[in-house]
């Protein structure tokens, strides 16, 4: 057992390692960077697989089980709310953890309760086996966000996080046209067996190709490598022991009195306001994200007169168009704002309540139209739900970043109750309109709250010191 605990636990720096020529440690990055970034899209996006396959489902279920909207609405609101709080737990354990483990153990098991869910039928299973489920989906996000954090570099890190977030939108799109045909012709508790079966194929891929941190395999802090941090600076920053390069020879210096992580959690993200506003921008953003992703499907089949079918093929195109929609985020907010985010987010927003608007009104004789509004609410959802994280992550800097985007999911989450239980109670008793104009007040609440982060920049914390300075100690 007390293997297994050291295997699980974040892996010390191979100090003994640390003997890399430049070259060799430009090398080592290039690989394990390109390593990193793969096996976690591929093993997050299967995350999803055993997530986002309730949606399709959840029309033939309630057909043959005999459950109201707000009934199948109780299912998903118990997952969301619980798959935000253990975001923020395994946020604080996950900044600790082993990313190569904690991952692979969090997807087993979601593999393990989608069996369970899709052999149950009473009301109460599925929300036990749903629950559970959602709480090892809270063991996705923190290893992720860890590597993310370790492994890029602030000024880097909204267009590589927007490279990464197209996991998200892979993952939902993939299922999304899956289970359009699974609901079809094999049934809607398909949907739960097969997604297990590839999470579980997915576990092991994990297993074998993710890693530690840098230090852990005897590289320097991604900072210093890329020249945007001097050691110095970083360690100021972080109060911590850096690797500092001399004579092409990494070795170990520590510069001033190393923070605590409750420390560095307390200041740079419990006492932070910039934390708080964006956490609840968060919330207005999942809203609107899981009204569409929950619902989208139904009111495209209720509303817009498309098939199971159709809605899957939908779904998928509304993930592709977010996966586009984060892509260009991460461009924007690291090409063309120099690292402030919260500006694209303003811009995304002011587009999507038009959008939604639009596709309320669009008629059902104009299929085409309706379709392309929905891929649009896609790619604009995406922009602020990508940029949240990464900015949450360079503010908790990366000793706290998987407990940072935790502080953002559990209030993100929250918005469960609203969106699963509380928009179905509110279709069942007002009709299809309500819904959107909630889902309008919140993309105009979003805009508001970002735009106090419109200067926020890459590097929140770091000391005013100007490039060459940076490049001259990292020289010397």
């Amino acid at each position: 057992m007390s293997r297994l605990m050291a295997a699980v636990r974040t892996q010390p720096d191979n100090i003994g390692t640390l003997n890399y020529a430049p070259v060799e440690v430009d090398r080592q990055y290039r690989y394990w960077r390109v390593r990193i970034l793969a096996t976690t899209i591929v093993g997050y996006a299967l995350y999803y697989f055993v997530r986002s396959n309730i949606s399709l489902p959840l029309k033939s279920m309630g057909t043959e089980l005999g459950y109201t909207k707000e009934q199948l609405g109780l299912i998903t609101s118990v997952g969301g709310v619980t798959y935000g709080i253990s975001k923020f737990i395994n946020g604080l354990l996950g900044d600790h953890a082993n990313p190569r483990y904690f991952m692979a153990i969090g997807l087993a098991g979601c593999a393990v309760m989608n069996a369970f869910f899709g052999a149950s039928s009473s009301l109460i299973f599925f929300c036990t086996f749903w629950f559970l489920n959602n709480y090892f989906q809270g063991m996705g996000f923190p290893p992720c966000a860890k590597s993310m954090a370790y492994w890029f570099s602030p000024r880097e890190r909204a267009s590589t996080f927007g490279i990464w977030h197209t996991s998200h939108m892979i993952g939902a799109a993939l299922v999304g046209a899956l289970t359009g045909y699974l609901v079809q012709y094999l049934g809607w508790r398909s949907c739960f067996y097969i997604p297990a079966g590839l999470a579980t194929g997915g576990a092991v891929i994990i297993l074998l190709f993710l890693r530690d941190t840098p230090g852990s395999l005897g590289l320097p802090p991604v900072e210093v490598y890329k020249g945007e941090e001097a050691p110095a600076q970083l360690a100021a920053e972080l109060g911590e022991p850096v690797v500092n390069p001399a004579d092409n020879v990494l070795d170990y210096e520590s510069a001033g009195q190393p923070m605590t992580y409750w420390q560095i959690v307390f200041k740079y993200i419990l006492l932070n306001p910039y934390m708080w506003l964006i956490s609840f921008a968060n919330l207005s953003v999942y809203v609107l994200r899981y009204a569409q992703m929950t619902w989208g499907p139904t009111f495209l089949q209720e509303n817009k007169g498309f098939s199971a079918i159709a809605s899957g093929w939908l779904a998928f195109g509304s993930e592709m168009g977010g996966m586009c929609g984060a892509l260009v985020a991460g461009f924007l907010a690291d090409r063309v704002f120099n690292g402030r985010a919260g500006r694209v987010c303003v811009l995304a927003m002011g587009l999507m309540a038009v959008t939604i608007h639009f596709f309320r009104v669009a008629p059902a004789s104009a299929p085409l139209l309706c379709g392309a509004l929905f891929v649009i609410m896609g790619f604009l959802l995406y922009v602020p739900q990508m940029l949240i994280a990464a900015m949450a992550m360079n503010l908790g800097t990366k000793r706290a970043s998987a407990a940072a985007v935790g502080l953002t999911g559990i209030i993100g989450y929250s918005s469960t109750v609203i969106t699963g239980w509380g928009i179905g109670k509110l279709v069942d008793n007002h009709g299809w309109p309500a819904a959107f104009y909630l889902m309008l007040a919140c993309a105009l609440i979003t805009l508001v709250l970002m735009a106090f982060t419109w200067n926020v920049g890459a590097h929140p914390h770091a000391a005013h010191i100007a490039e060459d300075d940076i490049q001259a100690e990292i020289l010397n």
